[in-house]
């Protein structure tokens, strides 16, 4: 087997010319080593080793095409050496699987991410941005370790959008039409930018009606001293029904207790990895938390009531099976939870986390985007049967860096739809 792949990459060398497999090579070694390090990001590893991993990632990166310089001996030969006893020859598969990596396999990928699907449920976007720094009258890059990137030129850290998300449910009851969910994610209160400009978005989705729900999914600060900045930030919202809030990974690098006790003393609702039932307009719901991989264990369902009963659907098992019917909404810091979620039967389920990558290129879209996924879910809505998700790009930061992938806030309302309407 070894050998049959050995002879099928040597025969890949030969039909390929020296300066296209040298490119391949560079751009599968980068595909490959940033699919890694998202994936790698993806779990609860201790801060002080994912501080330094992205760095040694990136140098690995930019070793790629002095490597398959060598590789290939570009000076000489121009071919890889494939006998056995030199440096080169470790290097020539390595150097012929990139090139597969980067010519086949990341073309194709990107393919199918421009091919993405937004979900069905989703039947009209309305956005609005505001340039906080011009509203403002200066830019609010605080007073952070990070504040010099926030003043980069281009940054698009204080350009906020604001939208207005319509969703058609047709498992919805009918009463809830035109329920509407603020959704917040992603703060990262740490100094840059400075508490000014938070202030000013939360003043201007007041300017929305007041929503029936409030969904905050994480990553609130990001120092040890920023708690103090929840309270007179988050202080202005207004809600009719709820608010409901959880911790995210950079919080749990922090007082996790502090930071949930400043949250309910605004009445927030801190789920952690737990849920509750509340009545919304004379029917039930059923919120849930789920703060995994950071915090465990994951919400036990065994208790969680059907108010409404069960709906009988089929199965391969034994022909029928219970779906549950009281309307489930989940939220998650990362929407790597999405198969907990299925499994779950979750109807909505709101995530941030990833920051639509931050950084986006012209055709390209996001690039590292932290999740077991990589850049599936990155940004917007998806569908994934049972669940609906929206995946929030955040309001900041650790690095206050947004390049083609503005801050956002964003206002769901969700209607009574057929299945035909929704398309589920």
């Amino acid at each position: 087997m070894a050998e049959s792949i050995v002879q099928f990459l040597q025969a890949l060398e030969h039909a390929l010319p020296a300066w296209l497999l040298f490119v391949g090579a560079i751009l599968g070694h980068a595909y490959l080593m940033t699919i890694g390090l998202n994936v790698l990001y993806a779990w609860p590893l201790p801060h002080r080793v994912l501080k330094y991993t992205r760095k040694i990632d990136l140098l690995i990166i930019l070793l790629g095409p002095a490597l398959f310089f060598y590789a290939l001996d570009f000076g000489d030969t121009q071919e890889l050496t494939w006998t056995r006893g030199s440096l080169r020859s470790w290097l020539a598969p390595y150097c012929a699987l990139c090139a597969i990596a980067g010519l086949a396999v990341a073309p194709v990928a990107q393919v199918f991410y421009w091919l993405r699907r937004q979900a069905p449920q989703l039947v009209e976007t309305k956005s609005t941005t505001v340039d906080v720094a011009q509203a403002l009258g200066y830019k609010p890059a605080g007073r952070g370790k990070q504040r010099g990137l926030a003043l980069l030129p281009g940054n698009q850290c204080f350009e906020v959008e604001f939208t207005e998300k319509t969703l058609a449910l047709p498992q919805l009851p009918a009463v809830w039409d035109g329920l509407t969910i603020l959704h917040l994610t992603d703060l990262h209160l740490c100094g840059s930018p400075d508490r000014a400009f938070f202030q000013f978005v939360m003043s201007r989705c007041l300017e929305w009606n007041t929503p029936d729900l409030v969904a905050l999914t994480g990553d609130v600060v990001d120092s040890s001293w920023h708690h103090r900045w929840i309270v007179p930030v988050l202080g202005k919202l207004r809600w009719t029904i709820g608010a409901f809030a959880i911790l995210g990974n950079h919080d749990a690098w922090r007082d996790t207790g502090l930071i949930r006790r400043r949250l309910r003393r605004l009445r927030f609702d801190v789920l952690g990895n737990s849920w509750r039932q509340i009545d919304v307009r004379g029917e039930p719901l059923i919120v849930m938390g789920n703060e995994t991989p950071w915090f465990k264990p994951a919400p036990d369902l065994s208790i969680c009531p059907n108010v409404a009963g069960t709906l009988r659907v089929p199965s391969a098992d034994d022909g029928t099976r219970s779906v549950p019917t009281t309307f489930r909404l989940l939220l998650s810091h990362t929407p790597d939870a999405i198969a907990w979620a299925q499994k779950n039967h979750v109807d909505l389920m709101l995530a941030g986390h990833v920051h639509g990558g931050q950084i986006r290129l012209p055709l390209i879209g996001s690039i590292f985007v932290p999740s077991r996924y990589s850049r599936r879910y990155d940004q917007g809505m998806f569908f994934e049967a049972p669940t609906v998700m929206h995946v929030g790009r955040g309001l900041s930061g650790q690095h206050p860096l947004r390049y083609f992938c503005r801050p956002e806030v964003t206002l769901l309302t969700l209607r009574k739809a057929s299945k035909a309407h929704a398309g589920a």
